[in-house]
């Protein structure tokens, strides 16, 4: 049965204020764990200096240091206003230029079709009330050619279920073999040819859904 939009939002109003709780210690706790995640990426998904990439659930930005100086642009999208704070401390500190931010909802990406060479969706399909819905959201967005990073915590996801999530979307994936240490399945996605480019998911945005932060692009 699908959920209505009060049991929706209710799950997506937890989520911000986890987080923004998190947000001053998360890299603290997690910094190590989703680094490592990022380090397997990187190993088979290579950034151009032409690329603009999505960033979906960009949390602290951690992603950032690794891929600034190599990409073209990166729009960092968060619905935490907390974690987005903290981002956007990295990239003054860091003096990361080519970074913008967005306060958005994943689900509903502020974005024109199409616009995005890669996208990744590191730690942030457990927080999703409809994860499926949420990954055709991100391809709506990103290139028919282009490659997705997308990861499911195999505490919240069977490798099965996370499979079935990632073709149920419509995308081709193949999941990274890497240390069993590593907390999540990763994988590199590419879009199916049955991927609409019309915004695909067709619930009622709520009143945080485009809320933005900062952005020094004008293409969106």
């Amino acid at each position: 049965m699908d959920m209505g939009s009060a049991e929706i939002w209710e799950i997506k109003r937890k989520v911000i204020e986890h987080y923004n709780r998190l947000s001053y210690i998360y890299n603290a706790l997690y910094g190590y764990e989703q680094r490592q995640k990022i380090n397997e990426a990187l190993k088979t998904v290579h950034i151009k200096s032409s690329d603009t990439i999505l960033d979906a659930g960009c949390g602290t930005g951690l992603l950032f240091s690794y891929i600034a100086n190599s990409a073209r642009l990166i729009i960092g999208v968060d619905i935490s206003p907390k974690v987005l704070e903290v981002a956007k401390n990295l990239i003054k500190k860091s003096g990361l230029n080519t970074v913008s931010l967005v306060r958005a909802d994943a689900d509903f990406l502020p974005f024109k079709n199409g616009v995005f060479d890669k996208a990744f969706a590191i730690t942030l399909l457990q927080n999703m009330p409809d994860p499926i819905s949420t990954l055709k959201e991100i391809a709506r967005v990103t290139k028919d050619d282009s490659e997705i990073v997308v990861t499911g915590l195999k505490k919240f996801f069977s490798k099965e279920d996370f499979l079935k999530i990632l073709r149920e979307s419509g995308m081709h994936s193949f999941i990274l073999d890497t240390d069993e240490r590593i907390k999540c399945y990763i994988a590199v996605c590419n879009k199916n040819d049955n991927v609409s480019g019309k915004s695909i998911n067709n619930r009622k945005r709520d009143n945080t859904s485009l809320m933005v932060v900062e952005v020094n692009a004008n293409a969106w």
